[in-house]
């Protein structure tokens, strides 16, 4: 939702800005150099990217766009699972947790948190990394390392798409120039025309490079920013489940490894203490 206040604000500050010196919007109006830059971006994208990331750059910019940040109450969610899931294997042993994470879509833990059912890479962290513990029974570093792999190759797939955005965005400039350069040839061959027609033709062609810039820095160059911002939110995610998991390894009770994991969430939306402490309450009287 921001993103898109964010559009409607260097759209307004642009064009507010050229009204106010009496500027004419029709002369903005150049299809045809939205062509040319736009084409020109986008072939050398899919020169440079491959067919999979590309797709995933167009997911990731619609998410921009309509996606929402994870908030407390997300997080808080993660930690329930948690909390349910390490209670079981603390009280039944691990083994009783196996039917819940070799099917989470139908477990009575997983479904009662459905933004962690929708969120597939946290549901998948949790129930591979459990299902690991439990076949090889892993020594804590061994399952940290483990996992740690695990975060860091989701981290490298998800920098991809911002990664190639990033590199169309910096052509773009560029593409304007070309743009630019193909107007002024065509006002060369206008070179017996009045003034007022060469000026016309300078100022379109000079559209070029003003769409290209502002192309690049006012809109994918930020998306970029925000899809790279994105990864390194859903790696905290990831990460919370990793310290919880990494505690129960080494034998601390699961509110333990519950406050270990609240630790690892970013300060921004990470629950008190006391918070936590009265939602445990809460669920302890509710199972029972």
């Amino acid at each position: 939702m921001f993103a898109i206040i964010g559009i409607v604000v260097v759209l307004g500050g642009v064009i507010g800005g050229y009204l106010m010196e009496h500027g004419n919007l029709s002369v903005l109006f150049q299809p045809a150099e939205v062509v040319i830059i736009g084409g020109a971006a986008f072939g050398s994208l899919l020169i440079s990217a491959p067919f999979k990331v590309v797709l995933e750059i167009f997911k990731g910019c619609i998410k921009v766009l309509t996606a929402k940040d994870p908030e407390k109450k997300d997080y808080v969610e993660i930690l329930m699972v948690l909390y349910d899931l390490l209670g079981m294997a603390r009280r039944e042993g691990v083994i009783a947790i196996e039917s819940h994470v070799n099917a989470p879509d139908k477990s009575a833990i997983f479904t009662r948190y459905p933004k962690v059912v929708k969120n597939h890479e946290v549901r998948d962290f949790i129930c591979d990394n459990f299902k690991t513990f439990m076949a090889a029974g892993m020594e804590p570093h061994e399952l940290e390392a483990l996992m740690d792999i695990d975060i860091e190759s989701h981290h490298a797939h998800a920098m991809h798409p911002p990664h190639y955005l990033n590199r169309t965005a910096d052509s773009l400039p560029g593409m304007g120039i070309v743009a630019a350069v193909l107007g002024v040839v065509l006002t060369m061959g206008k070179i017996n025309e009045p003034p007022e027609v060469l000026g016309h033709s300078i100022g379109a062609a000079l559209v070029g490079t003003f769409l290209g810039i502002l192309a690049c820095y006012g809109f994918l160059g930020p998306m970029a920013a925000n899809m790279e911002n994105k990864a390194q939110i859903a790696d905290a995610q990831l990460r919370v489940v990793r310290a919880a998991m990494i505690a129960f390894a080494l034998g601390w009770p699961p509110p333990m490894a519950l406050e270990a994991a609240r630790r690892a969430i970013p300060s921004g939306e990470r629950p008190t203490f006391e918070e936590v402490e009265e939602i445990l309450k809460n669920a302890r009287k509710q199972g029972g």
